[in-house]
């Protein structure tokens, strides 16, 4: 019984013949035991035997006991020891008071095993030297995460913990008109298209250059972290953590950018900015401003934070920037496997993940509205996309309007998997990099 790396794999003998002579003496104890463990639990192939036998007789509401597991298991029976096995099984177990401290028992030695099963693929992909050691570091955090995601069995939860929970969600829901279902975006118009941002959606915001694509992305996140304390992973590959957070510091203090570049600011503002820090520091956001930054090195980050911290929302700036890890000849096909990267890490961590993405200039040359066909290096960026944002500002992007037109943007829905398309109008303060709800301005 050794394992593939050579060392002796860990088990408890004693602890599942324990379980296994329980399920057969308590219907109480067999529940407890068909709630907490599988099949692959057991180590001794004997035991694997044993209690698929008494699942299968579980299973379909037949009596579990001595006699009926020994008919279930047939011709199986002769391979783990006789009947005189499954006797002596149940001879070494005179009550079941401890039943919940051997299946720990048993779990526990299953996660050992199941490290070791890890490690051993870890040592086999390293060793073989057959992909770039970022890929490989990335499936071995994988590995180890699919672990750790799956410690727990969930038990019944009383009535009285849901409805509390219940009502809690509820007081939540009212507070924001009972329309967000998602992460906030704090954009009425935008959450009555979206819902809010939802897990494991992919969501683009594209526009051309200078139009404000993140200082949207950075308010969904000031709403979402600062206001309602969800964790959020910023990556920039274009801006510094020290720009990123000017920018955060400019619109939640109402203090000019410019003014915080210089460090020109009087005492009032000064004051903005004090009481608005004490919100910041305390909020959820994590920057990574690594330049040229690869799927899974972004993954394998997002991975580690969300067991570490939680995550609840994931902001990548931006698309064209990053690295695929696997360069192509065809810089549209390498896009194309970012996009479809992405989407699988937006599964994967249950978490909505949004990648800002350039424009190419024919909406921009053309003087006309900006279309999903237009997103730079398409490839299948459209096709892996959830839902689709595009930035318009008529002031500059297309024929000139009155004046203020150019603090009036346009949030174009132009795709939207799970609800309609459309456009919101919102207030873009430039100099505070801040979009507000047109109704609010």
């Amino acid at each position: 019984m050794d394992s593939p790396i050579g060392i002796s794999m860990p088990y408890s003998l004693e602890a599942e013949q324990a379980v296994l002579a329980s399920a057969m003496l308590s219907e109480s104890a067999l529940s407890s035991v068909m709630e907490a463990l599988a099949e692959d639990d057991f180590y001794v192939t004997a035991h694997k035997a044993v209690f698929k036998a008494i699942y299968d007789l579980f299973s379909t509401g037949r009596p579990v006991d001595l006699v009926t597991v020994s008919g279930e298991l047939g011709e199986k029976l002769d391979s783990i020891g006789g009947i005189s096995y499954l006797t002596k099984i149940m001879q070494g177990v005179y009550t079941t008071e401890n039943l919940r401290h051997y299946i720990e028992i048993i779990r526990s030695k299953t996660l050992l095993r199941r490290l070791i099963e890890a490690g051993s693929a870890i040592v086999d992909m390293s060793s073989k030297d057959e992909e770039e050691a970022g890929v490989i570091l990335d499936r071995s955090e994988q590995l180890i995460f699919e672990i750790s995601e799956n410690r727990g069995v969930r038990g019944f939860y009383h009535i009285g913990e849901v409805v509390r929970s219940a009502m809690a969600i509820l007081e939540d829901l009212k507070k924001r008109n009972g329309k967000v279902t998602g992460v906030p975006t704090g954009f009425s118009g935008l959450d009555g298209y979206t819902a809010g941002l939802q897990n494991s959606d992919l969501i683009i915001i594209a526009a051309r250059p200078g139009v404000g694509k993140t200082s949207l992305a950075l308010n969904m996140v000031e709403n979402a972290s600062i206001r309602n304390r969800v964790t959020s992973a910023v990556f920039s590959m274009e801006m510094s953590k020290e720009q990123l957070v000017n920018r955060i510091l400019s619109s939640e203090a109402l203090v000019e950018l410019g003014k915080l570049r210089i460090g020109n600011v009087n005492a009032e503002e000064m004051s903005r900015l004090s009481h608005a820090l004490q919100d910041i520091v305390t909020a959820p956001i994590y920057i990574d401003d690594t330049v040229g930054i690869k799927v899974s090195e972004i993954m394998a980050k997002c991975r580690r934070l969300k067991m570490e911290k939680g995550l609840g929302l994931v902001v990548i700036d931006y698309l064209q920037l990053m690295n695929s890890g696997r360069p192509e000849n065809n810089r549209a096909t390498e896009v194309g496997k970012i996009s479809r990267s992405l989407k699988i890490m937006a599964k994967e961590l249950n978490v909505p993940v949004v990648t800002l993405s350039q424009l190419n200039r024919a909406a921009e040359s053309e003087k006309r509205r900006p279309r999903i066909s237009d997103l730079r290096e398409s490839g299948s960026i459209e096709q892996d996309a959830d839902i689709v944002l595009l930035l318009y500002n008529p002031a500059t992007d297309g024929d000139e309007g009155p004046a203020e037109a150019a603090n009036i943007l346009e949030c174009i829905v132009a795709k939207n998997r799970s609800g309609s398309v459309g456009s919101v109008k919102l207030a873009w303060r430039g100099e505070y990099t801040k979009f507000t709800d047109l109704a609010m301005e």
